[in-house]
């Protein structure tokens, strides 16, 4: 079972990235994906939520900005993230999850600065 997690970098504030998270060796579309985020000396906290039905949940820090999102054919789930701001600045895990199954990524690095 492999995720992989791409997309990270370097954005001004109110900038924009697409977060990608390519899943490999698991029934994608049977999985709830989380992306969930790591910042320098803060425990992981979860960001949004999308559902085997498709549906949407989002913590408070990304009501209105962030969007996620899954494409079932092609393995993939999204995280399309809008008006970034400086503390949005850490690394990006997506985590698959069925039953007591579940895996993560390996993070990617977002950075907000101008």
């Amino acid at each position: 079972v492999q995720l992989v997690e791409s997309g990270g970098g370097l954005v001004q504030p109110g900038g924009s990235l697409r977060l990608s998270c390519a899943a490999a060796g698991i029934s994608f579309s049977t999985y709830v994906i989380t992306w969930h985020r790591q910042a320098p000396g803060k425990q992981r906290e979860l960001v949004a939520t999308i559902t085997t039905d498709g549906n949407t949940d989002y913590t408070d820090s990304a009501k209105g900005r962030f969007t996620i999102s899954r494409d079932n054919a092609k393995n993939t789930a999204y995280l399309q993230m809008n008006s970034l701001k400086p503390e949005d600045t850490a690394v990006y895990y997506c985590n698959a999850k069925k039953f007591q199954l579940t895996y993560w990524g390996q993070g990617t690095q977002v950075t907000v600065s101008s």
